[in-house]
Order: C-alpha cells, then structure tokens, then sequence
C-alpha cells in the first residue's frame, strides 16, 4: 500500500488529496472545488496525478477525479461544495 494511504492528518488538522490526471475537465473543476473549500477552511490539500503512481492508476483509472479526505475517499467524479465543507468542517 503506497504512503497515500497510510498517512494521516497532522494532529487537529483535516488533509485533502485529489486524485486526477492531465487533460481532464472534470478535475480541473473538482480542483478549483477543492481549492476554494479547503482555502476558506484553512485545510491543506494536495494533488496526484494517476499517470505518475501506478496504484493511484490501478484502483481509480474509471473514478477520476476522486476526492480523499483523511486518506478516505470522499467522492469522484463530481465534487460538491457542500458535501466536502460539511465533512471537512464536522
């Protein structure tokens, strides 16, 4: 299992990492999603690409983009506003 998976946030914090690839528009919008949520939250988030980690390509090539929190996937697809702020924010 890579390090993605077994990491956790730093104490008292939430981490949001989304998982997407080059030329996708849907996760240029999941990005500007998850951008805007974790700046208002003040919640550090990080992105990675599937062509560049062969697990991350090998278990969500077809949910692209997906949306981990805590290491827990969230969503894909489409990221909702809403839905992330509350789970971030609960």
């Amino acid at each position: 299992m890579s390090p993605l998976f077994r990491r956790k946030a730093a104490p008292g914090g939430r981490s949001v990492t989304l998982i997407r690839k080059s030329g996708c528009h849907l996760c240029d919008d999941a990005e500007r999603v998850v951008g805007k949520v974790c700046g208002e939250l003040g919640v550090s988030w990080e992105q990675k690409d599937i062509a560049d980690d062969r697990e991350l390509h090998d278990r969500y090539w077809e949910q692209i983009p997906v949306v981990l929190v805590d290491g827990r996937q969230h969503t894909f697809w489409r990221v909702d506003e809403d839905r992330l702020r509350k789970e971030l924010a609960g």
